[in-house]
C-alpha cells in the first residue's frame, strides 16, 4: 500500500514495484481534490497492474475508488454499508481481525477480507480461527506491520496472501527481498 500526499508521486515507486513483479497495488484514499483523476491517471499508466484503493472507510471512499476506476478498496473495518457499495466492477475487501469479525464477514458473503494489522496477532493467529470458526474461512490477506521478510512465514502459517505498505519504503533491503518475491518466488 502506497500513501503519497498525492497519488501522482507515486508513480515512479509504482513502475519500480511492476518492473519487480508486483501485480496488486493500492494507493490509500485521501480527500485530496485531484485524488480521483490523479487515480484514474495511475490506473491508465499500468493497466497491466489491479490497482486498488486503501484504508477506505466511507461509502464516499468507496464511490470515489470507483470513480477512480480501481478495481477493489480495501477497508481496515467491517462496515455492511460499505460492502452493499462492492459490485462486479468494484470488489470492497474488509478488515477483521476478532472472531466475530470474521463470523460477520462470512456471513455478510465476504468470502475475502484483509487480518489487520496482523502485526498485532502474529502469524499463527488466522490458523487458530479455523479450528472454533470451522472451515472454510475466507481468503485472508494479512496486512499491517509486516515487512517483505515476513512474507514467507505469515504463508506458511495460513494466510493467503501478505500485503505490504510502509515497510517497503525506506527499508534498504526491501527491493532485494521484493525482488526474491517476485521474480524467482518464495525463499
Amino acid at each position: 500500500m502506497l500513501r503519497p500526499p498525492q497519488p501522482r508521486q507515486a508513480h515512479g515507486t509504482i513502475a519500480s514495484l511492476a518492473g519487480l513483479g508486483a501485480l496488486h497495488l493500492e494507493i490509500a484514499w485521501s480527500s485530496h481534490p485531484g485524488w480521483i483523476q490523479e487515480c484514474r491517471e495511475l490506473v491508465q499508466s499500468f493497466p497491466q497492474l489491479h490497482l486498488g484503493a486503501a484504508s477506505v472507510c466511507t461509502v464516499e471512499a468507496v464511490e470515489a475508488a470507483r470513480q477512480a476506476g480501481f478495481s477493489y478498496a480495501v477497508s481496515p473495518v467491517l462496515d455492511p454499508a460499505l460492502l452493499e457499495r462492492s459490485g462486479p466492477d468494484l470488489v470492497v475487501v474488509p478488515g477483521v481481525m476478532t472472531p466475530s469479525e470474521v463470523q460477520r464477514a462470512r456471513c455478510l458473503g465476504c468470502a475475502l477480507v484483509k487480518l489487520f494489522p496482523a502485526v498485532s496477532v502474529g502469524p499463527l493467529y488466522w490458523r487458530r480461527l479455523a479450528a472454533p470458526l470451522g472451515d472454510p474461512l475466507p481468503f485472508c490477506i494479512a496486512a499491517g506491520g509486516l515487512a517483505p521478510a515476513d512474507v514467507a512465514t505469515w504463508l506458511a502459517a495460513g494466510v493467503d496472501a501478505v500485503a505490504l505498505g510502509s515497510r517497503i519504503s525506506g527499508d534498504p533491503g526491501a527491493d532485494g527481498a521484493l525482488r526474491e518475491l517476485f521474480v524467482t518466488g518464495l525463499p
